[in-house]
Parts: C-alpha cells; sequence; structure tokens
C-alpha cells in the first residue's frame, strides 16, 4: 500500500457503511462531533451510491464489515485475534464475583458466535453492569456504550497511504481515538500489511492532514494534528518525498475570536488537489496558511524556508481553483480525486441549501455566505462553477447532503490504499 501523489490513478479504497453507531449521534449530534442531524436511511443509500460510482470508475472498493467477516470466516488465525480482541474489549461491572464468571462467560461463548457480531461489538465497544434484584436469582443487566464509533465512516482520518506505506493515526478527540486500533489490527492482521508505524505519546495525527503530491507532500498541523503529530510523521521513514511542507491550517480574520474548530479541522477542508498543478482552495485561507518547508537531506529531513502554502504552491506552477467561503463551508474541497483531472465531488449548492435552511452555522459565518451570495447564483457554485472547466477538471457529481451531516465529503469517507 504506496500512494505518491492524489491525482495517481485511484485503484483502491476502503469504506465502512454507516450502522447502528451512528444512529447514536442522530440523537446528540455536536457531542459525536457531527455537524448536524440526518435521515440514516437516505444517508446509507448514498454511501451505497458513492461505492458505485467509484466502481463504475474502475476502483476496488473494500468494505471494512465485509473485509472483517469474510476474513474472520475463512481463516482461524484471524478470528481468533478477533475473538480476543472482542474479549479483551468488553468490560463487565457488578460484584467481583459476579463480573468475573461473566468474563469467564464470554471467553467460553465467544467462538460461538456470528463474525458480524464480533464486528459490531468493536464498533459499540459496550459494557454490562450486572445488578442482582432482591428475590431475583438472575442478574439485571444494564448496558453502557464507550462512545460507539459514529464517526468510523470517515475512513480517511485513522491513518494515512503515504509513498512508502501506512501511518496510522493517532487522534484527538476522545469519540474517535478507538478508531486507529481498529483499522490498524485489520491492516496488520486481515491484510498481511506490516510496512506501517504508528504515532504515538503526545503526537496528534490524522489522516484528512495528509496529501501527497508527487516529489512534495503537504501535512496540516491544527485542531487535529498537532506539530509533534507531523514531525513523527514525516520522520517515520515512510514519508519518502524530496520535500514536506507542514502548514498550520488557517481560519478566516472574521472567526479569528470565535474560532470553530470545525471549519479548518484538517488540511482537506480547506484544501485538495484536482490534478497534477491545479489546487482546489480557498486562496484567502491560503495566504494566510503558514508553511514550513523541510528539505530531504540524507536519511532525515532539514528545514529550508518558511513561507505560505499559496506562495509555495506558486513557486511550483500551480494554478488554483479559489473557493469561496460559501464553497468551503459545503465541502467543495472535499472532492476524491479519480486520475489526474477527474474528481468526484460533492453537489455543493444542495448541500449548502440545506446547510442555510438548517441554521447550522454561526450568526458571523451565516451573514458572510449569505452576502456573498448576492452576487453568484448557486447554480455556479463549485464544481459547477467556470475555474472548474477553465482548468480541465472533468467533474462526477454525487449527492451526498445526508451523509455530510457528520462534517466530511467523499475524501473524508474514503481511505485510499493504492494509487
Amino acid at each position: 500500500m504506496k500512494i505518491r501523489s492524489e491525482w495517481d490513478t485511484l485503484k483502491e479504497v476502503m469504506m465502512h457503511r454507516p450502522g447502528i453507531e451512528i444512529e447514536y449521534a442522530m440523537l446528540s449530534p455536536r457531542p459525536f462531533l457531527f455537524e448536524r442531524p440526518f435521515r440514516t436511511s437516505v444517508a446509507i443509500k448514498e454511501h451505497m451510491n458513492l461505492q458505485e460510482t467509484l466502481e463504475k470508475n474502475g476502483v476496488k472498493v473494500r468494505i471494512l464489515k465485509e473485509e472483517v467477516v469474510s476474513k474472520a470466516d475463512e481463516n482461524r488465525a484471524f478470528r481468533k485475534a478477533l475473538e480476543d480482541k472482542i474479549v479483551n474489549m468488553v468490560s463487565f461491572y457488578g460484584s467481583v464475583e459476579s463480573s468475573r464468571a461473566a468474563k469467564e462467560q464470554l471467553k467460553k461463548n465467544v467462538s460461538m458466535f456470528d463474525s458480524s457480531t464480533l464486528f459490531y461489538t468493536l464498533t459499540l465497544e459496550p459494557s454490562i453492569d450486572l445488578k442482582k434484584e432482591n428475590g431475583n436469582s438472575v442478574e439485571y443487566p444494564t448496558i453502557y456504550s464507550n462512545i460507539p464509533l459514529a464517526n468510523l465512516y470517515f475512513m480517511r482520518d485513522q491513518q494515512a497511504v503515504s509513498s512508502g506505506g501506512v501511518i496510522i493515526g493517532n487522534m484527538k478527540r476522545r469519540q474517535r481515538i478507538k478508531e486507529p486500533d481498529i483499522t490498524e489490527f485489520i491492516f496488520r492482521n486481515a491484510f498481511g500489511e506490516d510496512n506501517l508505524v504508528r504515532i504515538s505519546g503526545k503526537g496528534l495525527f490524522e489522516g484528512g492532514d495528509f496529501i501527497p503530491a508527487g516529489t512534495f507532500c503537504i501535512i496540516g498541523v491544527g485542531t487535529r494534528t498537532n506539530m509533534e503529530g507531523a514531525m513523527q510523521a514525516m520522520n517515520s521513514g515512510l514519508v519518502n518525498f524530496d520535500e514536506v511542507c507542514l502548514v498550520e491550517n488557517p481560519v478566516y480574520d472574521f472567526l479569528e475570536e470565535d474560532r470553530d474548530p470545525m471549519v479548518n479541522m484538517h488540511l482537506d477542508t480547506f484544501f485538495n488537489i484536482a490534478a497534477d498543478g491545479v489546487a482546489v482552495t480557498s486562496v484567502e485561507l491560503c495566504r494566510k496558511a503558514k508553511a514550513i518547508i523541510f528539505g530531504k537531506s540524507g536519511n532525515e529531513y532539514v528545514k529550508t524556508i518558511e513561507t505560505t502554502l499559496f506562495e509555495y504552491l506558486k513557486g511550483k506552477n500551480f494554478n488554483f481553483v479559489n473557493l469561496s467561503i460559501a464553497e468551503q463551508m459545503s465541502y467543495s474541497s472535499n472532492f476524491l480525486t479519480l486520475k489526474n483531472g477527474t474528481i468526484v465531488a460533492v453537489n455543493a449548492p444542495i448541500v449548502l441549501k440545506k446547510l442555510l435552511n438548517l441554521g447550522v452555522f454561526p450568526d458571523n459565518l451565516q451573514t458572510a455566505i449569505k452576502q456573498e451570495l448576492t452576487s453568484v447564483e448557486e447554480k455556479n457554485l463549485f464544481p459547477f462553477s467556470k475555474q472548474v472547466k477553465e482548468n480541465g477538471i472533468e467533474i462526477i457529481v454525487v449527492n451526498l447532503s445526508e451523509l455530510t451531516g457528520g462534517y466530511g465529503g467523499a475524501h473524508c469517507m474514503t481511505a485510499a490504499l493504492k494509487r
């Protein structure tokens, strides 16, 4: 599993079909890091359509549950490793005697579970509190879930596939901190991938902050990836580029005093590459984005210059498709590049209309967006804008107006494995 550039032909991705875990997030979206509630039945259909779109364009799509279940059914060693993981994960509470007996019962019974049961347990991580009632010899169970992994369908973020292998992340939010454990387990045990490293300690790193670009790569530093994590990734031995550009994820001036950490959560929330030499970004943010450039010197990287992301890319003769605030906030940069000059993009005008109608933006952001829309029609927004056509970008539009309620588009929803 190696990827050299974002515009090389996409050959293989992994996706996770949202399951019961996202139903919990509908009850209280923001604590689950979601933007808004949405109709999960429609969202699942959107997810299936995204999969079909990729497959029609020659991309092999691995569905996480299918990979785990099929591997567990056919490979005894993997099945045993999965059973052991489940036994260690599930917690029992109550008296010492009853909790110990319940754990022993689980160890005895787990070999009889369907493989799908094991997978669902991974995503829900249940705990069972056993209580005794007067006059009843059978204990009464109260079930808890240690934060159901509602964000797991954003499969970009748990890891990044670089030019040298797989970098397993270390996620900042407690809601997501267990996700890399699952993907690392699957990469190692189901896919047999051993060319990987994991970010650890105080280092934080998420795949949405990593974009490979041929002779160089860009790593975003901000609310989800910190400098320690970026440096660990850069020096992991799996990042084999001439240069590494570490970028401070920027925010609009009018949002400086009251920052919403989700606005510039990852690099791919304001920046992406649609073709060799064509960046899609908010130029305003790109000009603000402070960048530190590291060059390869022998077996290590050394700091060379400080600049901005805009100036760095201009120096490499990049053209820019400029995104307005309205476009950036409706996931326009979160497209998935299929090949040089062809992208799978969210229907941003539909998403924007939904967001405005629901009033999800803070007042200052809502005002700025509405002001922009007085001078441009929604139908001319990205990906239907004149700039896209002028740069020769071919678009495949998908409707993800429900699924984006979790805060992400096609790029976030796919873990690119091979290009």
